[in-house]
């Protein structure tokens, strides 16, 4: 099941996260997503997901 939340940031970082997102063929969302995960990895706090 997935939690929906809302994140508040500004203009700029979203247009980064924009093209970024496109450059990998994701959504903002998914990009976004995508980065909590390899953080929550590199930080050893997720096990299996």
């Amino acid at each position: 099941m997935k939690k929906s939340f809302v994140v508040r940031i500004d203009d700029e970082m979203y247009k980064l996260l924009e093209k970024w997102a496109h450059d990998e063929f994701r959504s903002v969302n998914g990009q976004i997503e995508y980065l909590i995960n390899q953080s929550l990895h590199q930080a050893g706090r997720c096990a299996s997901y």
